[in-house]
C-alpha cells in the first residue's frame, strides 16, 4: 500500500480518555471538543452541563458511567475519541473501549498522582499493547505537585514517563505551561476561556530546571534514535523536529511515555495535549494490521488497516436508541463499510445487513453512507450480534478475538408491583443486560423474583435507576446481596449411575470422574477426558459432555453458589453405544461429580474487596479500627499530598453502606475506592454462623 493509497489513514487518531474518577478526564474532553470548534459553549460537569455525561444519571452524579464516542477536526487531522469511566464498578466499559482504540491518553491528578483506577486502567491499556501519553491535571489545585506525580507513573507503574512541559508554579499561583522542547513559555488567555495564548521566552529562574528537564528527555529517547545519541555525544545542536519524530518513535514501541501538564478546568495546556496526540500517538497505519483467524479453518489471517483490504470490523458496545432501536458501536479495521450491504457474522454463520451508519457525539449522532477503514461508527440493521462479534466481508470471512468479561460479585432482587409489568420488566433486563455484558440476572423459581448481578453497589444503583425511570417500572426492590462461590480443598474420586427401565428397555450408564482444586489464578474451571487406553467416545458424546461439566459447575454441593477453581477428570463412562440415551449419561455424570465434590471438603468462596482509603491523619485512627472491625486486613499505609493512604483488603459483606460511615467518621473529608481482588474461603466461625442463616435457623 503506497503513502498516497493511505493518506486519509495516516490522518486519523483513535485514542480514548482514562483515568480515576475526578481526575478530570470529562472535563478535558470538554477542552478539546471546545478548542477543536466541536462545541461552541463548555460544558461543566459540576453543572451537569458536560455534552458527553448525556445519562441523566451521569449529569446528577457527576461522574460517567458509560462510555460516549464523539469525532473531531484538528489540523486537518480526524480524530475519534472515546470519554470512559473512571469508577471502578464500570471498569469493563473502559475495557472494551480498549479493545477497538489505537492509543490512550491518561490523565493524573497533579495532587494524588496515579490513583487505584489509574493502575487498573494502566494494565488494561499494557495488556492491548497501547500507546499512551500522560496529561498531569489539576495544577490548580492546593497540594499538587508536578514532580510527584511523574514519580508516581514511574514507581506505580513502571512507566518510562518523561515531562515535554512543565508547570509554572502551581496551586493558586499556577499561571502557565513550559515547552520544554522549545524552551518556551505558554500562557492561556483567560479572557477567551484559554482559546488564545502567548509564548514568551523561559522565566530566569526557571532556566536549570528547564535544563534538567529536557537533559532528562533527551537522554531518555537517545535510546531509540542512533542520530540524536551521536548529536548528543557530538554536542551538537538538534532541532525540535528531530526530538519530536524520536519522541513519536519511542511512544509507538510502548515503551516510553511522554507528559504533559495543565489544568482543564482553568484551560490552560490543553490545546498542546491535542498537539501531542497528533504529534505522539499513532495513526492505523502506524498500528499496520489486527490478526484474526479464518472461521472455519482456524488459520492465521492477517488484515491491513487499509481501504483496500476486505471490510472487517468489530462491534464493541450495544446501545439501545429511541429512534433506531439497538444502535452497534463498530471499529471498522479493514475495507470500506457500505450502508445496504450485507456482511458475515462469523460467531453465527449469518450474513447481517447495515441499514445506517451514524457519526457519533454523545448520544447525538449524523447519518453517513459509508465507514472506512481506521473509523469508529455506530451502524443499525444487524439483528443476531453480540458485543465482540466481528462482522466481515462474506467472500473473505475473518473473526478476531473477541471480549470477555468478569463476574458479577454483587446482587439485589426486583419484582413488579402488579403483573402487567412482568414483561416489561422482563425486555427491561433483558435490553440492559445486552448494552452490558457486566451484568447478568436470572429468575428465583420459588419467589419470582430477578436477581440482578452487577460489578458493585453503584453498578445496581444504576441499573435500578434506569429500571424506574428510563424504562418507567414500578419495582419493588431488596437489599443488596453477596454473590458467592464454592470451591473443593482436596483431589477425590466418586462414580455415578443410572439404571432404570425406560418404555420397555433398560437404560443404563456408569460415570467415574476425579475432581481437584486449581492453583492457577487464570483459571477458574477445567474439564478433561482420561478414558483408559484404546478407548475413544464419539464424538456427540465428547461436545454433550463438555457442555455437562460447564453446566454442573453451576450448583455445588454446599448452597447451590456456582463454583470456581476445579478441575474434572473423566475416568471411565459405560453405556450402551448402540443406543446412546443423553439422559442417563447427564445423571450419572452429574451424580459423580456431586459425590466427588462431597468427598472432597468443599467450601464456601466470598469475595474480597481492596480498599483505599484518603483521610486527614486526624481521623486515620478511626478508620482503621473500623476496618478491622469489618474483618479487613490493613497491607500498608502511606503518607500522600491528599492525607494518610489506608490500603486494606476486606469482604464484601461487610462493606455495604460504607460510603455513609467514612463521611461520619471524617465529618465528610474521607474518600475511598472498592474494587474486586478474589474469592477467599470464609473463614470457620464465619461460616458456621453463614450456614445457620442460610438454613434460617437464626
Amino acid at each position: 500500500m503506497s503513502k498516497e493509497d493511505d493518506s486519509e489513514q495516516r490522518h486519523i487518531r483513535n485514542i480514548g480518555i482514562v483515568a480515576h474518577i475526578d481526575a478530570g478526564k470529562t472535563t478535558t474532553t470538554e477542552r478539546i471538543l471546545f478548542y477543536s470548534g466541536k462545541l461552541h459553549k463548555l460544558g461543566e460537569v459540576d453543572e451537569g452541563t458536560a455534552t458527553m455525561d448525556w445519562m441523566e444519571q451521569e449529569k446528577e452524579r457527576g461522574i460517567t458511567i458509560t462510555s460516549a464516542a464523539t469525532t473531531f477536526l484538528w489540523k486537518n487531522y480526524r480524530i475519534n475519541l472515546i470519554d470512559t469511566p473512571g469508577h471502578v464498578d464500570f471498569t469493563m466499559e473502559v475495557e472494551r473501549s480498549l479493545r477497538v482504540l489505537d492509543s490512550i491518553i491518561a490523565i493524573f491528578c497533579g495532587v494524588a498522582g496515579v490513583q487505584p483506577q489509574s493502575e487498573t486502567v494502566w494494565r488494561q491499556a499494557n495488556r492491548y499493547r497501547i500507546p499512551r501519553i500522560a496529561y498531569i491535571n489539576k495544577m490548580d489545585r492546593c497540594g499538587a505537585e508536578f514532580e510527584h506525580a511523574i514519580e508516581s507513573i514511574r514507581t506505580k507503574l513502571g512507566a518510562k514517563a518523561y515531562a515535554v512541559q512543565m508547570p509554572i508554579g502551581s496551586g493558586a499561583s499556577f499561571r502557565g505551561i513550559i515547552d520544554i522542547i522549545r524552551e518556551k513559555s505558554i500562557y492561556h488567555n483567560p479572557e477567551d476561556l484559554g482559546a488564545t495564548y502567548t509564548e514568551e521566552d523561559v522565566p530566569d529562574n526557571l532556566g536549570e530546571e528547564v535544563k534538567r528537564y529536557r537533559d532528562e528527555l533527551l537522554e531518555a529517547v537517545a535510546e531509540y534514535d542512533d542520530t540524536l545519541f551521536e548529536k548528543i555525544i557530538e554536542n551538537e545542536d538538534i532541532s525540535e523536529v528531530e526530538i519530536k519524530r524520536a519522541i513519536r518513535k519511542a511512544t509507538l514501541q510502548h515503551s516510553f511515555v511522554p507528559v504533559f501538564v495543565g489544568s482543564a478546568l482553568r484551560n490552560r495546556g490543553v490545546q498542546q495535549l491535542i498537539d501531542g496526540v497528533v504529534d505522539y500517538l499513532p495513526s492505523p497505519v502506524d498500528i499496520g494490521s489486527i490478526v484474526g483467524s479464518h472461521p472455519k479453518t482456524g488459520k492465521p489471517v492477517e488484515r491491513k488497516y487499509s481501504m483496500h483490504e476486505p471490510m472487517s470490523a468489530i462491534i464493541f458496545k450495544i446501545a439501545y436508541d429511541p429512534y433506531v432501536e439497538r444502535l452497534l458501536y463498530t471499529r471498522v479495521y479493514s475495507g470500506v463499510m457500505k450502508t445496504g450491504a450485507n456482511y458475515l457474522n462469523p460467531r453465527t454463520g449469518k450474513r447481517e445487513r447495515v441499514a445506517k451508519i451514524f457519526e457519533m457525539h454523545s448520544n447525538r449522532r449524523q447519518e453517513k453512507k459509508l465507514a472506512k477503514a481506521g473509523d469508529i461508527v455506530a451502524i443499525a440493521g444487524p439483528r443476531n450480534v453480540a458485543t465482540g462479534d466481528t462482522l466481515c466481508d462474506c467472500s473473505n470471512p475473518v473473526v478476531f478475538e473477541g471480549m470477555t468479561f468478569p463476574d458479577p460479585v454483587i446482587s439485589i432482587a426486583v419484582e413488579p408491583k402488579n403483573s402487567t409489568e412482568e414483561q416489561k420488566l422482563q425486555a427491561a433486563l433483558e435490553h440492559l443486560v445486552e448494552e452490558d455484558p457486566t451484568l447478568d440476572f436470572s429468575i428465583n423459581e420459588e419467589t419470582g423474583q430477578r436477581i440482578i448481578k452487577g460489578m458493585g453497589e453503584l453498578h445496581l444503583e444504576v441499573i435500578i435507576d434506569r429500571l424506574l425511570r428510563e424504562f418507567k417500572l414500578n419495582v419493588n426492590v431488596g437489599k443488596p446481596m453477596v454473590t458467592y462461590r464454592e470451591s473443593i480443598t482436596k483431589e477425590a474420586e466418586a462414580t455415578g449411575e443410572f439404571n432404570k427401565l425406560v418404555g420397555t428397555k433398560t437404560v443404563s450408564a456408569t460415570a467415574q470422574l476425579a475432581v481437584s482444586p486449581i492453583d492457577d489464578p487464570s483459571k477458574h474451571f477445567a474439564f478433561k477426558i482420561k478414558l483408559p487406553k484404546n478407548r475413544t467416545l464419539p464424538k456427540e458424546v465428547v461436545r454433550n459432555l463438555e457442555k455437562l461439566a460447564k453446566e454442573v459447575i453451576k450448583s455445588g454441593p454446599i448452597a447451590g453458589y456456582e463454583m470456581i477453581d476445579v478441575k474434572i477428570i473423566l475416568k471411565e463412562l459405560d453405556f450402551d453405544e448402540t443406543n446412546i440415551h443423553p439422559g442417563a449419561i447427564e445423571y450419572a455424570f452429574s451424580e459423580a461429580f456431586q459425590r466427588a465434590c462431597l468427598s472432597a471438603k468443599p467450601v464456601i468462596l466470598e469475595p474480597v474487596m481492596n480498599l483505599e482509603v484518603i483521610v486527614p491523619e486526624e481521623y486515620m485512627g478511626n478508620v482503621i479500627t473500623d476496618i478491622n472491625q469489618r474483618r479487613g486486613e490493613i497491607t500498608s499505609l502511606e503518607k500522600t499530598p491528599d492525607g494518610q493512604k489506608i490500603v486494606a483488603r476486606a469482604p464484601l459483606s461487610e462493606m455495604f453502606g460504607y460510603s455513609t460511615v467514612l463521611r461520619s467518621l471524617t465529618q465528610g473529608r474521607g474518600i475511598f475506592t472498592l474494587f474486586f481482588d478474589r474469592y477467599q474461603q470464609i473463614p470457620p466461625e464465619i461460616e458456621k454462623e453463614f450456614m445457620l442463616k442460610l438454613k434460617g435457623l437464626i
